[in-house]
């Protein structure tokens, strides 16, 4: 993961915009990591295939799953504004924290450019608030 996620020093709160990917539902899939990558994990806006020595792990949009895929399915994805060069910290923090500090599980992934914050479907309307409260703004579409 790049260092913007790092404690900010000296600065405030990140105003940031986010924009939520609308073909989710998606589902957060753990196989063996020596699995071989399936057909259906990389269709969609938002796909994410990360491999270690413990796993392979998916993001993907929840109706790419076959019906025998046992996994949680329902999670909403949130794309952060921008691109954010590697030496801004506190870029993912900023964003995150109003969640954590309300008690809402999450599941980051970043790329070279961004990042993407899953939030559980259930726990939408409070995230929602959250982000709004501290100043971050969904952008349409």
């Amino acid at each position: 993961m790049s260092g913007r996620i790092g404690q900010k020093r000296g600065t405030q709160n990140m105003n940031l915009k986010f924009r939520w990917i609308q073909d989710g539902p998606y589902a957060i899939v753990r196989l063996a990591p020596d699995a071989a990558v399936p057909e259906w994990a990389s269709r969609g806006e938002f796909t994410s295939i990360s491999r270690s020595a413990d796993e392979l792990s998916i993001v993907c949009p929840a109706n790419n799953l076959p019906r025998d895929v046992n996994t949680q399915r329902h999670w909403i994805c949130l794309k952060l504004e921008g691109t954010f060069p590697f030496n801004l910290t506190g870029v993912l923090l900023s964003f995150i924290e109003p969640l954590s500090s309300r008690g809402i599980p999450i599941f980051a992934v970043s790329t070279y450019d961004t990042d993407f914050v899953l939030i559980q479907e259930e726990f939408s309307a409070v995230a929602f608030k959250a982000l709004q409260e501290a100043g971050h703004e969904l952008a349409a579409g």
